[in-house]
């Protein structure tokens, strides 16, 4: 295992040129062509041909995730500028039987190399194998598969990898932007930190971790905690918004902080908290993870805490990467890790990139 720390780049402008298409030429056009063309051939290009790569099969488990549309645009952006790949991206649409047949489909099309952003972890092994079958590498994304499927790809020297981060970090940074705070969260004073949960997605291990370190490094910061409310958001704005009220109708002031495993649901919680008069940052804490552009600027308003920062550049780098070693027959680690980086509203000024 390899952990990778990328340079920060938060937000992209994805800038597409357009090239116009030709019919039947004006006679001066055809010959100012035939100008070119000469000045290109006694410079010695005429007749190169244009630098082609590999055909690249992407399957993302849904293009609605705010997070993974950064990822699959900074991957096929990436693939396309440093390799000359021909990305072919597809939307699984959270249906894991739609994304076998994608795969299917991209073994069946002849792609050099396949990334899959996982809808079930539980058919990775099936998945594995049919590229293995077809002698394509695959590189899964985002969601890893688990740590005896990676032995089994390392023991029958499979051209597979995953590229992802160690959520147990991006919890134990959400409790340390927690103990950061003036009165480490404990807002009322009575040395125990009452808090919220919303959790991103049942049996998700990116869920798991996020929800158990978060509080660990709480604890072993000194603090007394205390669950009131906890639910499952789906990584979601809207459900975010919907647990986030509900914790609030039931418990009132009596919550100090409501962490959340993602920025979505961050994003939606801060909305139910301000329709509930509360004053986020004063009398309320919120964290997410990812560290999404309204995330961020939320941050620099003071209205969130804090947030962990998703590097979906530097997983995305990784991943193509990757793939392209096994590709060209190169061996390479069964998993790559990519750190996690600690937002809050000191780092969005002096840390990040591409802000005003």
């Amino acid at each position: 295992m390899k952990r990778l720390s990328e340079g920060i780049f938060l937000f992209f402008l994805i800038v597409w040129t357009a090239f116009p298409l030709y019919g039947c030429a004006p006679r001066e056009e055809i010959k100012e062509t035939s100008a070119r063309e000469s000045s290109a051939s006694e410079a010695g290009t005429e007749g190169v041909p244009e630098k082609t790569g590999p055909k690249i099969g992407v399957s993302i488990y849904r293009y609605d995730d705010t997070f993974m549309k950064l990822y699959r645009l900074e991957l096929k952006q990436y693939l396309e500028e440093t390799y000359h790949a021909e990305v072919v991206m597809r939307n699984a649409g959270g249906d894991q039987k739609e994304q076998d047949k994608q795969v299917d489909q991209f073994i069946t099309d002849g792609c050099d190399g396949i990334i899959i952003n996982p809808v079930e972890m539980t058919a990775a092994g099936e998945l594995a194998d049919a590229c293995s079958k077809a002698g394509i590498p695959l590189v899964f994304i985002n969601r890893e598969p688990k740590e005896e499927e990676q032995k089994r790809w390392q023991d029958k020297h499979m051209a597979v990898s995953c590229i992802g981060t160690d959520s147990r970090q991006a919890g134990t940074y959400q409790g340390e932007i927690i103990l950061e705070t003036p009165d480490k969260g404990d807002l009322n004073g009575d040395g125990v930190v009452s808090y919220a949960m919303l959790v991103g997605e049942e049996g998700n291990e990116d869920s798991r971790y996020r929800t158990e370190y978060s509080i660990k490094a709480l604890e072993e910061g000194g603090m007394k905690t205390k669950e009131l409310f906890s639910g499952n958001g789906n990584w979601n704005k809207d459900e975010g918004k919907k647990l986030a009220q509900e914790a609030l109708a039931s418990y009132g002031s009596r919550i100090e902080v409501i962490f959340c495993n993602n920025d979505s649901m961050a994003n939606g919680a801060l909305e139910a908290v301000e329709e509930a008069g509360r004053v986020p940052g004063k009398d309320i804490y919120l964290v997410g993870v990812d560290a999404l552009q309204d995330t961020v600027k939320y941050i620099k308003e003071g209205k969130i805490t804090g947030t962990v920062l998703n590097d979906h550049e530097g997983q995305s780098r990784t991943a193509a990467d990757t793939l392209m070693k096994m590709i060209d027959g190169e061996d390479v680690d069964v998993r790559y890790l990519v750190d996690y980086i600690k937002v809050t509203a000191i780092s969005t000024f002096h840390t990040l990139k591409g802000e005003d």
